[in-house]
């Protein structure tokens, strides 16, 4: 197989065993890159020299010398450009000193970082295509979208250029991506990865961290490196006591797994989702029904509710006003209009709309609305929905006309509706690529599991991908 092909974990046994250096890894992954990035704008800051530079003494982890890239949102690489898809920090030549925890504990492990991918404008559209930087186009259709925000890192991984990326889900930005790209995506239990040292949490535990993966294995390995506590931390999701990685072997026993695919608009009432999305559920149950689990059609009547879609963008909005806030105290100066989407720009403006007791009010309709959530997984042990409501859509299709500037985030809850209620419940979620429409597309499905069972999601996608092996057709060499 060709290198391209390679999970991170195959990656590293070559190094252990002595059949691939790490410089020779960080070269074939620069190479790649190199290649293919100018069609496909997954890459956004090259870190070429500062990777070959690591790769001549890379520490002694269970990844040592495997290439990975680090989304441009949130986490930090500490001397690198940082933009989080805003023009104006671009222009400024914005850095942090130095490197998150997250950043800092993958390097531990042996990852070597050789730069950072793209991401939509403060990571609020389900596209990477910020003002900042030309789009992320989609390695199976360059006309359409890799989905996002995390998806220059979900677009480099499908296209073979580094086996392993990491994202954030502040909505869906693991899933969604993971989904239009064909890979394996997981959004961790709030509190699981810690955001130290800058962070506590982001938009109240809204946000979760992890990576993009062409296998279970490898997200439930950098899971094993990244779950826990930090100095500090204002909580954390329960201790696993095994490790996840370990997970993978466990027997199979009989699950109680529910499955759906309607979902609430505000104007249509209850619809379904895309036919290539009902048949991609409708394949995973099949699959799992063959693995001896009880799968049947089930709805959670809780997510019906219409008043999720305004609660949710209450704190959004706020979250938006105050990252734009902090970008203007790091450039010495306001960020003017004409810098930014004209989305970013009315989302901004409403956050400062909302008082102190309307956004701590949305949390306690929230708080309370997700206990009637959890209640389902008292019944059953997984919910199977699509992870968006259609197939990757074309580039452009979440841009705001001049006339309606919040177009483009209606758009983006008509079609994630299934992944944002996973980010305010706290719950773990993965998206799983099962499935490929008749255009080559892919198709992902997404788990649901109840706080803190990861152990379960992965346990699950691992007799997935077992039952039927992920492929990448996508990939480049």
């Amino acid at each position: 197989m060709q290198l391209s092909e390679l999970d991170a974990t195959a990656c590293a046994a070559l190094v252990k065993s002595g059949d691939a250096s790490p410089g020779e890894l960080v070269e074939a992954a620069i190479a790649r890159i190199e290649h293919h990035n100018a069609e496909l704008g997954a890459v956004i800051i090259p870190l070429y020299d500062e990777a070959r530079a690591a790769a001549l003494d890379a520490p002694h982890g269970p990844f040592r010398g495997v290439p990975i890239l680090i989304k441009d949102l949130v986490s930090t690489v500490g001397g690198a450009l940082h933009t989080g898809g805003l023009l104006p920090l671009k222009r400024a030549g914005f850095r942090h000193a130095n490197d998150s925890h997250l950043v800092a504990t993958l390097r531990r492990a042996g990852f070597i970082v050789v730069g950072k991918t793209n991401t939509s404008e403060l990571g609020i559209l389900p596209s990477a295509e910020p003002p900042a930087w030309p789009p992320s186009r989609n390695p199976y259709d360059p006309s359409r979208t890799t989905g996002g925000s995390s998806g220059g890192s979900a677009g480099a991984v499908a296209a073979g250029m580094v086996p392993i990326a990491h994202g954030n889900d502040g909505g869906g930005s693991i899933r969604i991506p993971a989904s239009c790209c064909g890979l394996f995506g997981l959004k961790p239990s709030r509190g699981r990865i810690s955001f130290a040292p800058h962070l506590g949490d982001v938009n109240g535990g809204l946000v979760n961290e992890h990576v993009l993966t062409r296998s279970v294995r490898d997200s439930a390995a950098v899971l094993d490196i990244l779950a826990g506590p930090q100095l500090g931390d204002p909580y954390t999701a329960p201790t696993q006591i095994s490790r996840y990685l370990g997970e993978l072997d466990v027997p199979a026993r009989q699950l109680r797994i529910g499955f759906a695919t309607r979902h609430l608009t505000p104007d249509r009432g209850l619809v379904e989702s895309h036919p290539d999305c009902i048949a991609a559920v409708a394949h995973a149950a099949r699959l799992l029904a063959a693995q001896g689990h009880k799968v049947e059609p089930v709805e959670i009547e809780a997510l019906h509710d219409p008043e999720w879609v305004p609660r949710f963008l209450a704190i959004w909005v706020v979250g938006v006003a105050m990252e734009l806030d902090e970008a203007a105290q790091a450039i010495g100066r306001p960020i003017e209009p004409h810098e930014l989407e004209r989305l970013t720009w009315a989302l901004g403006e409403l956050g400062r709309m909302i008082t102190g007791p309307g956004y701590a009010e949305s949390w306690r309709w929230i708080h309370r609305v997700s206990r009637r959530v959890a209640e389902f997984w008292t019944r059953h042990d997984l919910w199977l929905t699509p992870t968006v409501t259609e197939p990757p859509p074309r580039l452009g299709t979440f841009r705001s006309p001049d006339d309606d500037p919040l177009a483009g985030i209606f758009r983006a809850a008509d079609f994630a509706p299934f992944t944002a209620p996973f980010n305010a419940t706290g719950q773990p979620a993965c998206s799983l690529p099962l499935y490929r429409n008749g255009d080559g597309l892919p198709i992902g499905v997404q788990l649901v599991a109840a706080y803190g069972r990861e152990d379960l999601l992965l346990r699950t996608a691992a007799q997935l991908e077992s039952a039927q092996p992920f492929s990448h057709p996508a990939t480049r060499r």
